[in-house]
């Protein structure tokens, strides 16, 4: 893979991140320096590992909702479950691999694709 490659991969990866933490207002300096940070980690990782390279947007996703889960709590949050008194964290679907989703685990739907909440 080239690093061209990478960089795309990433770039990618940022922007979905991006877009789903500014759909739910979560996208403030500090969180976008927090995803700045993830992107540092990973691009070692997948220069490391290539043809892991389909699987940036996902882990992007989870490291970014861990760390979140330190300073702001869980995120992104079920909208339909913490309506019914429920509140918890969707999880990314599938844990490595391509076209990651976020999905409800207590009711097993998924939500939306990684970059596309509402």
């Amino acid at each position: 893979m080239s690093s061209d490659g990478i960089e795309g991969a990433l770039h990618a990866a940022r922007a979905l991140i991006l877009a789903d933490l500014t759909a739910r207002d979560v996208a403030d300096p500090q969180v976008v320096s927090l995803v700045e940070e993830v992107l540092t980690k990973r691009r070692w990782w997948v220069e490391q590992w290539p043809d892991g390279v389909d699987y940036v947007a996902g882990l992007v996703a989870q490291d970014v909702q861990d760390a979140l889960l330190e300073g702001y709590g869980r995120w992104p949050v079920c909208r339909s479950c913490a309506a019914d008194g429920d509140p918890h964290a969707l999880s990314v679907e599938p844990e490595l691999g391509p076209e990651p989703h976020w999905v409800c685990g207590k009711e097993g739907a998924v939500v939306a694709p990684v970059g596309s909440l509402t």
